[in-house]
């Protein structure tokens, strides 16, 4: 984890200085990254602390402090302020360092739209008997009302993520998961920028707009003409922000798909579970729906998931039962046996 963060960090700064161009701190959920993971550490510690002590504490007043202190000895270890501080951290380095990787990539590779949008769209058509994608959605779903509730799904991924991280780092019933979950996060990030510079597009809304002038006006709309125009003013020096565009591979189907799987391997409680792969399931939908990947970026960004939930696995310490159904972590708080956490 922290080797992701250094090696991603050091790749975007020399990028830059290569280029010519400055690290930026891209703004986002709560803010700029150096807001964001104290507040999101901070409100966590909070929702923690506050409604477990008053459950403890039957509401008492007077038992609240009492309660606090001895809820904060249990919890709030030497081991899980340590996964806090280094989980956060290392993602946000990470994520900062992708943002500004994803932001040099078309002063670095063509700018336009690129032969890899072509050859995807014509993979898209293959499968579908020379149809278009979009079409076929938005034939079959409607640009009306099913516009608007995947643009809603789609939208919360952008806090979706950091809060995430959080709860695994914070909740997580062993450190181990933790460590296990952020690890995955970067790793998945790092492959994702890679890919981007591996075969660059657009993606299929960016490349041709016109397949989707059918759609209500969402939420998810007035995002892509935002990006199509920001980007436009960052390669013209109108701009000082990042641009944001890159289709191949997917990685809201990589970092969705990456929660449910480790969710399935460290969380209890089932209804949690069914909610991660359902929304994993729209997700992939509305990426292609609204245009923003085509079938191979969805499928490579599949491969992705699956790549950085098993090496994150191996790399903190989980042993993978036989056929890969269960797992349980070989390592764990100096209070807690291992045994004690086997699923």
């Amino acid at each position: 984890m922290i080797t992701i963060a250094v090696v991603m960090g050091l790749l975007a700064y020399f990028t830059g200085q290569a280029l010519g161009l400055p690290m930026r701190d891209p703004d986002g959920f709560l803010g700029p990254a150096w807001v964001r993971a104290p507040m999101l550490v901070l409100g966590a510690f909070v929702a923690d602390i506050v409604p477990r002590t008053l459950w403890r504490s039957r509401f008492r007043p007077t038992e609240f402090r009492r309660e606090a202190r001895l809820l904060i000895r249990e919890h709030w270890t030497r081991e899980r302020i340590q996964v806090v501080v280094l989980g956060v951290i290392c993602f946000y380095v990470t994520y900062v360092s992708y943002r500004n990787l994803k932001n040099f990539l078309p002063f670095v590779r063509d700018v336009g739209v690129q032969p890899g949008d072509y050859e995807l769209h014509k993979f898209d058509q293959w499968l579908f008997f020379g149809n278009d994608l979009a079409v076929v959605l938005h034939n079959a779903l409607g640009t009306g009302i099913t516009a608007q509730v995947l643009s809603w799904v789609y939208l919360i991924f952008l806090p979706t993520v950091p809060i995430s991280v959080t709860i695994w780092v914070v909740w997580s019933r062993n450190v181990s998961f933790g460590y296990w979950y952020v690890t995955s996060q970067c790793i998945c990030w790092t492959l994702g920028t890679a890919s981007y510079y591996m075969i660059p597009t657009l993606g299929p809304n960016f490349a041709f707009p016109w397949l989707y002038f059918d759609l209500d006006t969402t939420g998810v709309t007035a995002l892509q003409e935002a990006l199509y125009y920001g980007r436009g003013d960052v390669l013209s020096g109108v701009s000082d922000g990042v641009q944001s565009i890159a289709g191949f591979a997917s990685l809201h189907v990589g970092v969705t798909l990456l929660m449910a799987l480790v969710a399935q391997y460290t969380v209890r409680h089932r209804p949690i579970r069914i909610v991660l792969w359902v929304y994993m399931g729209i997700t992939v939908l509305a990426t292609t729906y609204f245009g923003w990947h085509y079938i191979a970026d969805d499928i490579f960004g599949a491969l992705i998931a699956f790549t950085s939930f098993y090496l994150g696995g191996l790399a903190t310490g989980q042993k993978f039962d036989e056929h890969g159904r269960h797992s349980h972590p070989t390592t764990t708080t100096s209070n807690v046996p291992v045994e004690s956490e086997v699923r």
